[in-house]
């Protein structure tokens, strides 16, 4: 039985990665627009990034719905994630070429800095 903390984060989890989840599925160019981020010509590599997020926060849910279910993405499975995830925005905020607006630098190191904390989280309930 997990504790109601973990729970609480795993569920805040699940609300962070489904809006962003479904705001790429739906309408990828302009979620990257409003983020301030550096416009591809498809939106095919931000939907699927999309879809993978929505993977992994019903990866979350499954767990929290059916505790005896046998793989479903916990704490422990989050971490690298999160942590992997973090690292991915923060290399090219050091490197200098995440995006060339200041409003997408904020956004990313925005995002970088909730990722970590969510691992944070998770390495002090693992």
């Amino acid at each position: 039985m997990r504790s109601r903390l973990v729970q609480q984060i795993l569920w805040a989890e699940i609300f962070l990665k489904t809006a962003a989840g479904a705001l790429l599925v739906i309408a990828p160019l302009t979620a990257i627009s409003l983020a301030g981020l550096q416009r591809p010509e498809t939106g095919f590599w931000p939907r699927l990034l999309g879809a993978v997020t929505l993977a992994v926060a019903t990866g979350i849910w499954v767990g929290l719905q059916f505790p005896s279910a046998h793989g479903p993405i916990g704490p422990a499975g989050l971490l690298p994630i999160n942590l992997f995830a973090a690292a991915a925005l923060i290399a090219p905020l050091i490197l200098g070429t995440a995006t060339p607006s200041r409003r997408g630098k904020l956004f990313i190191a925005a995002s970088a800095v909730l990722l970590l904390a969510l691992a944070f989280l998770e390495i002090a309930h693992v």
